[in-house]
């Protein structure tokens, strides 16, 4: 037998009909083999309500008989759907291309978590806050209650209008995090489930709970606090199954106990207050005597909707030991990271009863090195402590979080050492799935740059910095990122339920919003100073089209183009309704956000995405079998592309504004004519010639420009951009001793220090958009939009610059993919790619090959295009000159 089936998952996702997250699963698998060209013909998925009947062929849920196909990721499952608590146990066997069949693979499980609406019978509880407490302490609550019975099962269902952390008898019931996550509270919350079995007794037990403002009530960007509403809630229930066969539920209401406590307050945006000595110890465990606590107050029941969190949680990712310590003229000690990161710090000290010490946080140092806090604007990224004084303490934030490498000590009397204090990076849970690997050091620390903008920034939705009073969740950032976080990390999920918040977020006239959740910019921007009114933002409120568009190339699962259908559609059909002679007006707010000395017309950006969003649109209906939709887009486009051509671009192929981002855009999106296309070509060369190698471009350009360079046949060009080190470029900050992407090219500079304080961020993710780039150029992996999610690969490595080698990999749903160049003046280029089983990949060498190595019978000596299937292949190839091509969108 030639492939076995393994690593079975089952994931939930929104149903394509609903705008809100329903109940459908979907099943996926990997395939192993020893063997070259390994392709599925066909499955067979069994389910059962038990181990045990599945093992013995008795699938009492879900039978699907054998299904000739060779599709082993997002398989819809059509069986019975268990209860609430209950569990599902499937397996899977697979048949090759010769038709010989697998064994069944190892079981596999999954738990129906979704609640209908009507099983929800709990209450929300909480303390009543008046709205003039500007910084309102945490909750304490808890429930004490007997089990006689053996529990077979025990499954906790928690939500919070705030945020809430769960604990069973004194032990934390899970390590999530800034739990139930950021959703617009006016339209849903969140709810998490998990198996709490282990952590129940046969007896006295106790449930304990913190609440918290969270972005609910608390501070909430620059918009203030309580956008949502005033007071947190929580909603809980706990399912107890017993051995006997009956079952019961434990629920939030009146007659839970609450109290204050040492949390005095903690605010995501604010910092924390903590005083040990108001601890009460076993709080949350049985037997505490809780009469002095009071009856939580029942809020009426939460009108919005319910929904099972899709996302990865947050947690606590990384723990990061400080390089250095030092202690200051007046006293304080100054640690560094090393890292500039996402998250809190852990102090371990001791001292006296009543002593106060402050943690302070910051992403820099000032010139006389003490910490820079200039660019926080109205966050507090401190944290203080009062010691309780009985010994060695462990002092750690709930509800806050701070954007920082630099920590300061206040308040410590005995002197502090380096391993006292341990830094925790906290970002949503998503897995790693790629990475990059030159022989430049310099490029290495610029990818894992991007990546550490990615941890800092992916905190339950893509927000902006982690440090200031923003931390919003702006579209435009996220579009012209999400590529590159794809291949960096399994963000399928993150970003599914990202699109859910730009959904809710979407106004009746069509409009995709500038940041989800809204949390009320939409009123802010119009009330703020800035005077910011734009109803909508070019390349922004494209994201509703872009985002999706992206999931489905990466990840191969067409059924979020068919969610979000009509929503993509009604944004295209604003667009068009709100154009002049299909030309966009020039009121975006935003436009090529922090170009250097390059100003893009707002009006040409506009029309640019426009045009984008209709011909992806066009795709897209395609896809989903719309063909009449298909044909009317795909007119519409050819009309807006017209359309720009006859007002902005001249016979000469020069494009209003004359920016490097407008020409990127032009040839990306496909807007100009073959002629066009050339001449439109050299300007954009000449522009970056002219300004001496570097780019221009802001957040919307600079995703596109290395890879038009690449299309057009500049390969090196790209090259020299990427090696450049001088202002304005990528290796400029990292030559200066960054660890993640700035927000501006000019967060500091040799010649003017720190830009204005008001907007800079040293932990931002957009500019690093060029990691697309890396993977998809470079190292040459890219998902073929026939056969999305890497079923089929197109792989077209491009070397140059001075790199000696590229080493990429991606873990892909069929499996990992190896790619690599290595350079040799003497031997010349040699290429390796792996793929796994179920995979295909079209592979174009840099240069005709002059031997080649694997087991596929279409490796031909010279070729230049070669199709293989799984396996490991190298190819040795001679430089003999450079490639022309031409710009594609895709």
């Amino acid at each position: 037998m030639g492939i076995t089936a393994s690593r079975l998952k089952m994931v939930h996702q929104p149903e394509p009909q609903q705008k809100a997250a329903g109940a459908v699963a979907c099943m996926s698998w990997m395939l192993q083999s020893a063997e070259s060209e390994q392709l599925q013909s066909a499955y067979h998925i069994q389910a059962a309500s038990a181990q045990e009947q599945l093992l013995q062929g008795k699938p009492d849920l879900w039978d699907s008989g054998v299904v000739a196909s060779g599709q082993s990721l997002h398989v819809e499952y059509q069986g019975l759907l268990p209860r609430a608590g209950k569990r599902c146990w499937w397996r899977v066997r697979v048949w090759d291309e010769s038709g010989s069949p697998s064994e069944w693979s190892e079981a596999a499980v999954w738990t129906q978590a979704h609640l209908e609406p009507s099983e929800w019978i709990a209450k929300w509880i909480g303390s009543v806050i008046p709205k003039e407490l500007e910084l309102p302490p945490a909750s304490y609550l808890r429930k004490a209650f007997q089990t006689e019975r053996h529990v077979k099962n025990a499954t906790a269902y928690a939500s919070a209008l705030g945020l809430y952390e769960l604990t069973i008898n004194g032990k934390r019931a899970t390590d999530e995090r800034f739990a139930p996550g950021w959703t617009d509270y006016h339209t849903r919350a969140q709810y998490q489930v998990c198996d709490v079995t282990h952590l129940l007794h046969q007896g006295s037990n106790a449930i304990g709970i913190i609440l918290g403002t969270g972005w609910y009530a608390g501070y909430l960007g620059m918009m203030g606090r309580q956008v949502y509403g005033e007071s947190p809630r929580l909603l809980f229930q706990l399912h107890l199954a017993y051995e006997d066969g009956s079952e019961e539920w434990l629920i939030s209401d009146d007659s839970w106990r609450m109290s204050k406590g040492p949390i005095l307050y903690s605010d995501i945006i604010k910092g924390e207050k903590y005083d040990a000595r108001l601890a009460q110890s076993g709080w949350d465990e049985p037997g505490f005597q809780d009469v002095d606590w009071e009856q939580p107050h029942c809020f009426q029941y939460y009108e919005g909707e319910l929904t099972l969190q899709r996302d990865p949680p947050i947690r606590v990712m990384e723990q990061i030991r400080p390089l250095s310590v030092r202690k200051t003229e007046q006293g304080s000690y100054i640690y560094d990271l090393g890292q500039n990161i996402a998250g809190w710090t852990r102090l371990q000290i001791s001292g006296c009863s009543g002593q106060e010490i402050t943690v302070r946080h910051a992403e820099m140092l000032d010139a006389d090195g003490s910490l820079y806090l200039a660019n926080l604007r109205k966050a507090v990224q401190t944290d203080i402590y009062i010691l309780r004084g009985d010994g060695s303490e462990e002092l750690e934030p709930h509800f806050t979080y701070h954007g920082f490498r630099y920590v300061e000590v206040e308040g410590a009397e005995d002197e502090l050492t380096l391993d006292q204090l341990l830094g925790l990076a906290a970002y949503s849970a998503a897995e790693a799935s790629g990475w990059v690997e030159t022989s430049d050091e310099m490029i290495n620390r610029l990818y894992s740059n991007i990546v550490w903008g990615q941890k800092g920034n992916f905190f339950s939705v893509p927000t902006d910095c982690p440090q200031r009073d923003e931390r919003l969740g702006w579209t435009g950032d996220a579009q012209i990122f999400v590529r590159t976080a794809c291949y960096n990390m399994d963000v399928e999920a993150f970003f599914k339920k990202y699109m859910v918040d730009v959904a809710d977020a979407q106004r009746e006239d069509g409009a995709f919003p500038d940041t989800a959740p809204d949390a009320n910019w939409s009123y802010f921007k119009q009330v703020s100073s800035a005077k910011w009114f734009a109803p909508d933002n070019a390349g922004w409120g494209d994201a509703g089209v872009i985002i999706p568009w992206t999931l489905y190339l990466m990840y191969g699962d067409a059924a979020i183009l068919k969610q979000y259908y009509d929503r993509m559609k009604q944004w295209v059909d604003y667009l068009k309704a709100n154009s002049n002679d299909l030309i966009r007006p020039d009121y975006a707010d935003h436009a090529d956000w922090l170009s250097v000395n390059a100003d893009t017309p707002k009006d040409v950006l506009a029309t640019q995405y426009f045009a984008y969003s209709t011909r992806l649109f066009a795709r897209i209906a395609a896809l989903v079998g719309n063909e009449a939709d298909a044909a009317s887009y795909d007119e519409l486009f050819e009309q807006i592309k017209r359309a720009f051509t006859s007002r902005f671009v001249t016979t000469d192929g020069i494009i209003e504004g004359d920016t490097q981002t407008v020409y990127a855009l032009a040839l990306y999106f496909g807007l100009l004519t073959e002629e066009q296309c050339e001449k439109s070509a050299r300007r954009l060369i000449q522009l970056i010639e002219e300004n001496g190698n570097h780019l221009s471009t802001g957040f919307l350009g600079v995703g596109y420009l290395l890879p038009v360079l690449s299309e057009i046949g500049q390969n090196e060009l790209a090259y020299t951009l990427l090696h450049q080190e001088s202002y304005p470029s990528w290796l400029y900050s990292v030559k200066h001793g960054a660890t993640t992407i700035w927000e501006r090219w000019d967060g500091w500079t040799e010649h003017g220090g720190f830009q204005s304080p008001s907007m800079n961020s040293f932990n931002h993710y957009s500019l690093g958009s060029v990691g697309e780039w890396m993977f998809r150029y470079m190292a040459g992996l890219e998902p073929d939009p026939q056969q999305p999610g890497f079923k089929h690969i197109r792989f077209q490595p491009r070397p140059g610059g001075t790199l000696k080698y590229v080493k990429a990999h991606y873990e892909s749903g069929y499996g990992r993919i190896e790619a690599s160049w290595e350079y040799d003046e003497q031997q010349g280029i040699t290429v390796k790619l792996t793929l796994p089983p179920n995979t295909t990949a079209s592979v174009i060498l840099p240069e005709p090959a002059v031997r080649a190595q694997g087991q596929a019978k279409s490796l031909e000596a010279g070729s230049l295009h070669y199709e293989v299937g799984s396996g490991a292949y190298t190819f040795y190839c001679v430089q003999t000159g450079k490639k022309e091509g031409k710009a594609d969108y895709e």
